[in-house]
Parts: structure tokens; sequence; C-alpha cells
């Protein structure tokens, strides 16, 4: 009950300042070692094994919250099943102009055009040394200088540095706030980037002691010919994963008049839809031996569990926590835990696919 008061007082406390700030904060709390949550119990109903790593539970934290690897093992008490940091790029850049974040409160969403901020491969590399042989998985985000000569060059140095440290490697090509980095989702482009990031993933089984699995992150702003070329890229490249979806450029119906105009791009709540639809589509397209990982809109068991009857192996949040705290996963994961119970399943992932032709037949 006190944790409880303390997480509202949390809330009330952070929305007084600016959304970058308060992220900011809420960093700083996590690295200060405050008990800011309870730690959920582990349960071997929720356990599952995804592209070869073995997950206490199918809960991710997402990208973009951790960009420079300062908290994972602080997010993983906080009952998270994984962490992902990043997205991290070669070089420091600074990202766009401020303010860039932008709280839709009445829609439980946010606008950001943050811009890969990030302190780039040297100060993540530190930090995940300085955690090397602790357990939990943490994956590492790569990304691209804003200013590169060649962005797909700074994709397999993200491959070649990070190989040896993170559990698994994702490629971020579609944050809509790096202008023309989308575009690399295009067929021709696709085969080019995955063709030579699998090649640095393979060099780099000697210094890593293992094949790091690769995930392709996407945007849920595609058409089904682009979901369709994805699919066909990921299969030919041995990609291990694809993560549906990144933010939405789209403005569905919003509350909130306030921010609404923003450009950037749109999470939370008002995305679950459309990227649900996206996830279900890919399963079908790509079939059940690639893993899928859900992002958008999740901030509750339910909307996690849909996730998961819609075709994803694993689930990610990070906006639900924004306005739910950091008692959110625990709540959500005790949520799995009685339905997984009542339904007397051996396994959560037995819910799999449970809707995925469902999710499929709906429009965006």
């Amino acid at each position: 009950m006190m944790l409880g008061l303390l997480e509202r007082l949390g809330r009330k406390a952070l929305f007084q300042f600016d959304p970058e700030t308060a992220h900011g904060l809420s960093i700083a709390a996590l690295k200060s070692g405050l008990p800011v949550a309870l730690s959920p119990r582990l349960d071997p109903l929720l356990k599952l094994s995804v592209a070869g790593l073995d997950f206490d539970n199918p809960l991710g934290m997402a990208a973009g919250y951790d960009k420079n690897a300062e908290v994972p093992d602080a997010l993983l008490r906080l009952g998270f099943g994984f962490a992902e940091v990043g997205t991290v790029t070669p070089l420091p850049q600074a990202g766009n102009p401020k303010p860039r974040i932008f709280r839709l409160v009445e829609d439980g969403a946010v606008i950001n055009r943050l811009g890969f901020n990030n302190e780039g491969h040297a100060a993540a590399e530190a930090r995940l040394q300085a955690r090397k042989g602790r357990a939990g998985i943490v994956g590492v985000n790569i990304g691209a200088n804003k200013d590169s000569a060649d962005r797909v060059r700074d994709y397999e140095l993200g491959v070649e540095r990070f190989a040896p440290l993170a559990a698994y490697l994702t490629i971020n090509i579609s944050s809509p706030n790096t202008a023309g980095l989308r575009d690399m989702q295009a067929r021709a482009s696709l085969a080019e980037l995955l063709a030579r990031v699998s090649a640095a993933r393979d060099a780099a089984i000697a210094s890593a002691g293992r094949k790091v699995p690769l995930f392709l992150k996407i945007a849920p702003d595609l058409a089904q010919s682009d979901l369709e070329d994805i699919a066909v890229e990921v299969k030919a490249h041995a990609i291990d994963g694809v993560i549906v979806s990144n933010t939405t450029i789209a403005r569905p119906a919003l509350a909130s008049r306030d921010h609404a105009g923003e450009t950037g791009g749109l999470s939370g709540r008002p995305l679950f839809e459309r990227s649900t639809i996206a996830l279900a589509r890919m399963r079908k397209l790509i079939g059940p031996k690639v893993a899928l990982i859900g992002v958008g809109g999740i901030d509750s068991g339910e909307t996690a569990l849909e996730k998961i009857r819609a075709g994803a192996d694993l689930v990610q949040l990070y906006t639900g926590m924004v306005y739910a705290g950091p008692a959110l996963p625990g709540r959500i994961l005790g949520e799995m835990s009685r339905l997984a119970e009542a339904q007397k399943l051996k396994s959560i992932a037995e819910l799999r696919d449970a809707s995925v032709d469902d999710w499929a037949a709906k429009d965006f």
C-alpha cells in the first residue's frame, strides 16, 4: 500500500516537469536503487524460450527508455523478462531540438521526435562491459547517425561492437524521427542491409562465443506489400525475429487537444490496434518459426495477452509505464499468471496465434 501511494505521488510529481526532464528523473531514481516497485514472483508458467534465449517471462522494456544502457538491471528487477537498451549510434548525437516529447494524457499516449539522441557506442559499451557476467537478458538496439555517409556501415559497426555484450541485437530502421531512415525498409535497401548485418553477425561469432540473435524493428505504417517484402527478406537472410512495431506517423482520432498536431512518432494506447494488425499480418506471412515481438499500446495484462494471441512470442512496453508507473510490469505479470492458471495452461506460449486470423483480417 505504501509503495502504491508513493507511486501515485511520484507520478504527480513527475508530471509537474516537462516529459524529457521527468524521464531523466525516472532514470536517476532507478540508478539510485530506491525501491520504486516490488519485484514480482517468478512464475514457471510464464517462462519460455525464443530465438535460443530463455526468458523468465515474455514482458520486456522496449528501446527508447534506457538509451545509454544506464539501468538495464534495475529494469529487470521491476519484473521485466528482458530489457532492450538504445537506440545507440556509433557517434554521440544530440538529437532533434527541444521540446521533442509531448504527453497526450487523455489518450494515454506520447508523441516524440527525439531523433536517436544518445551518448554513442563507446559509452554504452563501457556500461555493458561493467555488467558482463550478470544474469538477465539485455538486448541492444542499434541505429545510424543522422549525418552518416554510410548508414549500413553504422549498423555493421553496432553488430561488431555489441555482439559480445548483448543477449540479442535489434536493427532499428523504423524511427520516423531520422530523415530517410524508414526508406531502408524498402526491399532493395533492406536486402543489402540484412545481408551485411548478417555477415557481420557471423563474423562476430568468435568474439561473442555464439551466434547472437538478430531482430529487425519495423514501422506500423507499412502497406501489405511492404510487409510481404520484409517477410521474404527476413527469411532469406535468416533474421531471428521481427519487432512490430515502432511509433506511428498516423494520427487516429485523439481526445487530447494539446500537442495532437505535433510531428513525430505516436506511441501508447492509440497505437494498439494498428500495431496489432501489423503483427498478426506479419505472423501469417512469416510462418510459425520466426520470433515476433509485439509492441504498441500495451498498458495492461489484457493488452499484453492480446498481442500474444495475435502472434507475438514476446511483448514490450514503454509508454504504458509513463502513465501507470514502475509497478505496471508486476501487475501485468500477475494478470498473465492468473489467466494461465485459470485456463490450466502448461505455458503462456500456448496462447500464441489464438486470435491471429481475426486480427490479420482487420483493416488498418
